[in-house]
Order: structure tokens, then sequence, then C-alpha cells
């Protein structure tokens, strides 16, 4: 017996998209966007910057290897919605503990697959990142077409996904430094990769001031990704203000954002962004090209950045947008991309090595 629709996207222009769906089941109104990743879709999933967005997979089979214990990003993911050609619901891998589909239904993720990701993709593509209804085969058009018209994009998302306590993870091995880091959505492999180069790292909500920062008297501030529009996070632009030139600082995705715009720069929203992990990213300091893993909607405006006491030292490859920024005399410096990876390649991961190198030139391991 035929297989028979039943769910669909609605896009905001009234193109729509049949499939199956799988997860949870409920609608959602949520921004469409793609990652051309061909693995990596758990750390995906989980990565707190998809918040209210729906993720089209431009690989065709997701789900093959299943979900296991290890490769999170956050225990409480909040993306909105996974779109694939093909879900496989019944993984074979040694450390695989559940399915895709069982996975996404426990945590409220709703799935669509069997639809033309290629279309879609290149939808997205060449009219830009939309909103869409994500509801059953039989909704009319017109009412999705209405509800999303109806539909108000929230504000608020880092403030859903930072921490709402202070935590603290510590070094793997002897203590070299003492990071505070502010929460705006930040997957875990950052706090890994810290804590792998000797780095205690204390977790602190965005909304933390700046008082209680200078108390704990940190050899560093980190400044994590997250998503939404960086001039909706004003508490971390103003900490920035506060405290750049006192301490090392090193920014990702939406903290180099907020960084820019700490300094005066500007940010704009791309046409559909950039995430997967294949990104070409030059690095002007050096010359060398990384491969890069990205995630966000938003970029700096290059034509902005003279006068505010930046400089860009990397650039993207593909449509030379601002991948990194620095500033010398603060000891101040970002990327938009992600040098933790997950999922990705690691060509990155010197950013690290480089934050904590600046954080003992300023007089690191002062509180070991």
């Amino acid at each position: 017996m035929a297989r028979i629709y039943d769910g669909k996207l609605i896009l905001e222009d009234g193109s729509e998209y049949f499939g199956y769906r799988f997860g949870a089941a409920d609608e959602r109104i949520c921004e469409v966007v793609f990652n051309t990743s061909m693995v990596g879709y758990q750390e995906i999933i989980s990565d707190p910057s998809y918040t209210d967005q729906a993720v089209v997979m431009t690989y065709p089979l997701i789900g093959n290897y299943g979900v296991n214990n290890e490769d999170y990003e956050t225990r409480h993911p909040s993306v909105s919605a996974l779109l694939v050609g093909e879900c496989n619901d019944e993984p074979s891998n040694f450390r695989s503990t559940r399915s895709l589909s069982d996975w996404m239904k426990s945590c409220g993720i709703a799935g669509l697959e069997g639809l033309d990701t290629r279309r879609l993709t290149g939808s997205i593509r060449d009219r830009g990142s939309r909103l869409g209804l994500l509801t059953s085969a039989d909704t009319p058009t017109e009412e999705g077409v209405r509800r999303i018209g109806a539909y108000r994009v929230p504000h608020d998302a880092v403030a859903r996904v930072s921490t709402k306590k202070v935590r603290f993870s510590p070094a793997v091995g002897k203590t070299v430094c003492r990071v505070a880091a502010i929460d705006c959505g930040m997957k875990e492999n950052i706090v890994r990769s810290l804590n792998r180069r000797g780095c205690d790292v204390t977790v602190f909500p965005f909304d933390t001031p700046a008082e209680e920062i200078e108390r704990m008297n940190p050899d560093g501030l980190f400044l994590s990704n997250g998503p939404g529009d960086p001039q909706d996070v004003t508490p971390v632009i103003g900490l920035v203000r506060q405290l750049r030139g006192k301490l090392p600082i090193f920014g990702i995705c939406l903290g180099h954002q907020m960084i820019a715009l700490a300094y005066g720069a500007e940010t704009y929203k791309l046409k559909f962004g950039h995430r997967g992990g294949n990104h070409p990213v030059k690095n002007l300091l050096n010359g060398r090209v990384e491969i890069t893993s990205q995630n966000h909607s938003y970029a700096v405006r290059e034509s902005s950045v003279a006068g505010t006491g930046l400089e860009v030292t990397h650039v993207n490859l593909l449509d030379g947008s601002v991948e990194g920024l620095r500033c010398e005399r603060d000891c101040v410096f970002s990327v938009q991309y992600y040098p933790e990876s997950a999922p990705g390649p690691e060509d990155s991961g010197y950013l690290f090595d480089l934050f904590t190198e600046n954080m003992k030139r300023f007089g690191g391991n002062r509180n070991a």
C-alpha cells in the first residue's frame, strides 16, 4: 500500500513541500534554513544557535548512526524542526543508544521526511530564508499563509537558552587559566576545548553584570555562540564595553557579532546564512585558508569596521563577508565560525591556544 503524505511545510510565499511526519507531531512556525554538512546531525540539532529554526539537511539520508550519549551540544535542544530527504529509523553504530526519530520525539522536535530538499534548498538560496509553517497535509494553503503572516518573531532567544545559574567545569589536568564564559547558547564542545587546554571554565548567564565577573577576577572572558539578532543582546554588548582592555576577550559567532557592536561596528542579516562544515575562510594575518564549521544568520558589515579600533583578520572566500576581528590594544579577538567544530573540520582549533596564550601574557594563572 502506497504511503500517504501526512505533513507539509508551507512557506510565507505560499509554496508547499509535502512529506511524512516523524519526531514530534505538533505544528510550529519557524525560520527555515539549510545545512550542507554530510554528518553530525546530532551536534547540529542540539546546537542552541538553531533555536526557533527548522533545519533542512541537504545530505539525502539522515539518521544512519542514530543518537549517542556523547555528542550532545546541549541536553535540551531548542531547534524547532528537522527537514530531510529520508530518515533512517533503524540505525547501525556501536555508540548508538536510540533512533533519531525517537530522540526528536522525546525532545519535542518536529520532523518531516520525504520532501524535496533539493527544491527547498534552491528556493532558500535564491529567495532567502523565510518563515514556514510545519503542519498537517490537509491544512489549507491560504490558512497557513495567514497564520505565518500573523506570527511575530520572538526576540528573547538568548534569554531562553542561556544558563539560569552559574556552573563550573574544571580543567583537564593542571589549571593554566581561569575563564569566565558568558552563555548565550553555548555549545558544550567549546567548554571541552577550553578544559583540554588547562582552563577552568565558569559559565555565567548572559545578563551577568560586569561587577560579578570582576569579583571572580578571571584571566579571560569568553563570549559564546547563540541564536537570534545580536542587537537584541544588549547586556553582553554593554559587558564588552565595560571590560574591554581589562582582560583578554575571545568571542565566537554571536560573541563575535556582539564584540563588533560594542566597538561601534554594524551587523546585518545574510540572505540565507552560512551553515555547514565546508566553508573556506582566509586568515589575513598569515595567508592560510581554513575549512570551517559555520552556523549563523548575521554578519559584521565590513564597511562599518573602519574607525572602531578593530581590524578584519579573516574573510569568507565564498562571499567575502567578515569572519574575524581583533583589537590588539585591548587584547580582544573574535571569529564568526566554529573553531571547536562539532561537527566539522578542526583546522581552527589554534584559536583556543591563542586565547590561552593571550591570558598568560596578560598575567594568566595569577589565580591558579
